[in-house]
């Protein structure tokens, strides 16, 4: 695991902390933690030193963010969260690709998640081509009804980039997210740590011609 000790930007409204956990079943070229894919990459913080962290700033966090590569997978996810609650009930932000609905309905069922963010990839038909292998969408379908239908409070989100996304696509993941409260369309970003070099992101203008679309659908899309 590691640990960012302040983030003003993963937790919507919230001071938090973000926790990110090793292991993902996807192969996104442009992923920013590509670093966290191999779940047999050793941990940079213990979950004890974590742990420490977080009683020690109690009374300044009031989040914590679950994220990484994909949260989901690991089978210590839920004695995790019950430790970190067990200290404080700090509210607790998921990040995730949407492939384990199973799981996610079984955290969502015991109030263990305070506000969770899904990436939706790509329309349906190009799925397979942004996460590099070839995937049943029922997976991902089931965890847009349980969000929808079950989370406190959540967003579904788009990192839109020109090799892949177009506005035929955007418009068909607003079809897959039907009846959704929050809608982010993200400006992509190169970074050092992406395997796929050289991608490239739409204008402001580009952007902004997105966001009109889905705010057609969406009460509340937003750019980020």
């Amino acid at each position: 695991m590691g640990l960012n000790k302040l983030t003003l930007l993963d937790y919507p409204n919230k001071m938090a902390a973000a926790i990110f956990i090793g292991g993902c079943n996807f192969d996104c070229g442009f992923c920013h933690n590509s670093s966290l894919i191999n779940p047999a990459n050793k941990d940079i913080i213990s979950k004890q030193e974590i742990l420490d962290f977080l009683d020690k700033r109690k009374n300044i966090l009031e989040g914590v963010c679950l994220t990484g590569a994909e949260p989901l997978l690991s089978n210590e996810l839920e004695s995790l969260i019950l430790d970190i609650k067990s200290i404080k009930n700090y509210k607790i932000k998921l990040d995730t690709n949407g492939s384990l609905p199973n799981k996610l309905s079984y955290l969502l069922n015991k109030n263990l998640i305070d506000y969770i963010a899904m990436d939706i990839k790509n329309s349906k038909a190009k799925y397979p081509k942004i996460i590099g292998k070839n995937i049943d969408l029922n997976l991902i379908e089931q965890s847009i009804q349980l969000i929808i239908s079950l989370a406190p409070d959540y967003e579904f989100r788009t990192t839109l980039i020109k090799e892949y996304h177009t506005k035929e696509d955007l418009i068909s993941m607003l079809d897959l997210i039907k009846g959704a409260k929050r809608y982010a369309l993200q400006t992509y970003i190169e970074s050092e740590m992406v395997r796929q070099k050289g991608l490239k992101s739409f204008s402001i203008a580009q952007m902004q011609e997105f966001l009109s679309i889905a705010k057609k659908h969406i009460t509340e899309a937003i750019l980020r």
